[in-house]
């Protein structure tokens, strides 16, 4: 079973072949996708990059695999797995991208009042985050995407969708769908109704036409048309963080992971039957194995910043020079004296949702040197997922009882035995560590008319893991994590709009406040005006 993974935030295209029978990682090979960031807050890539990296990925793959001596006929489906909010447009006639693919981007949201009563369609918060309002951007700013869906030319999704486009012949009769987990990232998709939503699609005036079909996260959605591969299904589709879940075997209601990338993903599988959040937390699809299955949902907390705060680091403060040293540096201190470091760089995400918010260390003293901030910086990561996982909790009623986790972050031990203490449950890291691409290759291999891998409890594989005890009593954890919350505080309304003085020096914005509150005292609905 091969898997393409990619990209991700970080920018890598994956590709990776995988022993149906063993779950055993047999080949792979990887390339990096280059990002530009033509303003604060936003990250484009290249579509046609990324394509250019999924056939060199194949390509080096099958070649790896012939050195191995293994025939690559042997490839019996094809899976996906994406970054599942980078939003492309594309052009169906010619087959171009008619704009880079958004991945994050920060838009200032004007009607925030009203859309939250689409909060229980969508099971998301209200974001700049998702696709639809990067959509809408697209439309109303790019001259060549707006005369494209006037022509009816143009074609939306997301990475998973460009990619199979692309793979089953494009503009010469390419496949234009998405899987259920993709298109609940949307913002347009309905997760009752496991649909497009007309309403929806109205309120950011986004013709349906554009759409890609939705699909379940296993099935044949095509084949492919080109390269070594040609005539192989693809047939698995699924968002990263979704892949994840089925590669950590979490199809249990109330299991739960943890992927430690860029920022970090918490899912717990709630069954069949979608939870929406009290805790600031969002209820996505996690998959639908199957035309015939039942979707399976999860609840979700996102964390921006986790492996990125490493990054920032090294490329931006010098203080380490590879990721590796990190975990020495920290190990050295063996704490953080005091020192807590809140990575809000663009805000907070669960179970916050506050864009105000900016980074802050604080409780520095004279004594505090770089390995303190190393020290505090792997807490940080681990103290964002105790938020998430106490909301998580608190929804369900459940407390869980251990956490999976995958992602690159995990081969730093010491930052999974940090993850165990500020839990105070286990921790448990599997000896494979590409989960995402596994679950992505499991989806594809169980799909009907493919059928090289059984999904059902006694049939799947076993892969052996490495678990993490908590080592520091609950009290101590308790006060490290309440000096945390702490700090959180301290981060919040740090960015607000400056006011503008006139030549006498009055603050424009103070009139707006008393209007505001002229507004309140009269019979007037002040969410009408609040938009404003």
């Amino acid at each position: 079973i091969l898997d393409i993974w990619g990209p991700t935030l970080t920018g890598p295209v994956i590709r990776s072949v995988f022993n149906a029978k063993t779950a055993e990682l047999m080949s792979h090979h990887q390339v990096e996708v280059n990002q530009s960031f033509p303003k604060e807050g936003w990250v484009e890539e290249d579509p046609k990059e990324i394509m250019q990296s999924v056939y060199e990925c194949m390509e080096r793959t099958c070649e790896k695999l012939c050195q191995l001596s293994i025939n690559i006929s042997n490839i019996k489906a094809v899976g996906v797995t994406n970054q599942r909010e980078t939003t492309l447009v594309w052009d169906k006639e010619t087959g171009e991208p008619l704009y880079n693919a958004i991945g994050g981007c920060i838009l200032h949201l004007n009607e925030q009042v009203s859309l939250r009563k689409y909060f229980h369609k969508t099971g998301l918060p209200i974001s700049t985050y998702f696709s639809a309002v990067k959509l809408r951007w697209l439309i109303d700013n790019v001259d060549e995407v707006r005369q494209a869906v006037q022509d009816e030319r143009a074609m939306f999704g997301t990475v998973d969708s460009w990619i199979i486009w692309c793979l089953t012949g494009g503009k010469n009769g390419g496949v234009h769908c998405t899987d259920v987990s993709n298109a609940s990232r949307t913002m347009l998709f309905n997760i009752h109704s496991m649909d497009w939503d007309p309403e929806l699609c109205r309120y950011f005036d986004v013709p349906m036409e554009i759409l890609p079909k939705v699909r379940s996260s296993s099935e044949i959605y095509g084949w492919m048309k080109s390269s070594s591969l040609a005539g192989v299904p693809i047939s698995g589709c699924l968002g990263d963080q979704s892949a994840a879940l089925v590669g950590q075997m979490c199809f249990q209601e109330g299991q739960a992971k943890n992927t430690y990338g860029t920022g970090c993903f918490l899912l717990r599988n709630t069954g069949t039957k979608p939870v929406m959040s009290d805790h600031g937390l969002l209820t996505t699809v996690a998959y639908k194995l199957g035309k015939d299955d039942p979707a399976c949902y999860a609840l979700e907390g996102s964390v921006a910043i986790a492996g990125a705060v490493v990054r920032w680091l090294k490329d931006n403060m010098g203080i380490v020079q590879s990721s590796s040293e990190i975990e020495k540096l920290a190990a050295a201190a063996g704490t953080s004296y005091g020192c807590y470091f809140v990575p809000a760089f663009s805000g907070l995400y669960a179970p916050y949702w506050e864009p105000s918010a900016r980074g802050i260390i604080c409780g520095l003293t004279q004594f505090t040197n770089r390995n303190h901030l190393a020290f505090a910086a792997l807490e940080a990561v681990c103290f964002q997922t105790r938020e998430i996982l106490d909301a998580m909790n608190q929804d369900s009623g459940v407390p869980l009882t251990q956490l999976q986790v995958d992602g690159g972050m995990t081969s730093n031990r010491l930052l999974m035995q940090l993850q165990a203490d500020i839990l105070c449950i286990p921790v448990v890291r599997p000896s494979m560590s590409e989960t995402t691409a596994l679950g992505a290759a499991m989806a594809a291999g169980a799909a009907e008319g493919v059928g090289v891998w059984n999904l059902s409890p006694s049939h799947l594989p076993h892969v052996t893991s490495e678990k993490y005890q908590p080592q520091i009593n609950s009290d101590e954890s308790e006060f490290r994590f309440a000096r945390w919350k702490k700090a959180v505080q301290r981060s919040m309304n740090w960015e607000t709009t400056e006011p503008c003085c006139n030549a006498n020096g009055i603050a424009f914005n103070v009139v707006s406040v008393a209007l505001f509150f002229l507004i309140l005292e009269s019979d007037c609905d002040p969410s009408l005006y609040l938009i404003h």
